[in-house]
């Protein structure tokens, strides 16, 4: 069956004081997550576990990102993650702070009638 994206969020995450870019990203995707619950499967027929969950996490320094943890927000579904160029990192005092961008975007593998 073909993959059919149903929804995307969007979400922004940091470490003001680590410089950790995995935390970050995984505070963009805990934001983008729980923006509202996604009712969308149940509503068609389709279990929670069935979501096909990609995350693309943008931060400074992408191959920092520890993709296991990021995944690891999600609470169901089958997750795949990538980390890409993009976030920020901003002078602040004596470090730097991070800023990660996450977009998500949730499947399911439905067949569609023409």
């Amino acid at each position: 069956m073909p993959k059919t994206q149903f929804a995307i969020e969007m979400g922004m995450g940091t470490d003001l004081t680590g410089e950790d870019q995995t935390k970050a990203a995984c505070r963009a995707v805990f934001d983008a997550l729980h923006r509202n619950s996604l009712t969308i499967g149940p509503a068609f027929g389709f279990p929670r576990d069935a979501m096909l969950v990609d995350i693309r996490v943008g931060v400074p320094d992408p191959g920092a990102v520890d993709t296991a943890r990021v995944a690891a927000e999600a609470p169901y579904g089958t997750v795949t993650v990538a980390a890409v160029k993009g976030g920020a990192r901003l002078p602040s005092r004596d470090k730097h702070v991070v800023v990660a961008n996450a977009i998500i975007s949730v499947s399911f593998d439905v067949e569609i009638a023409r």
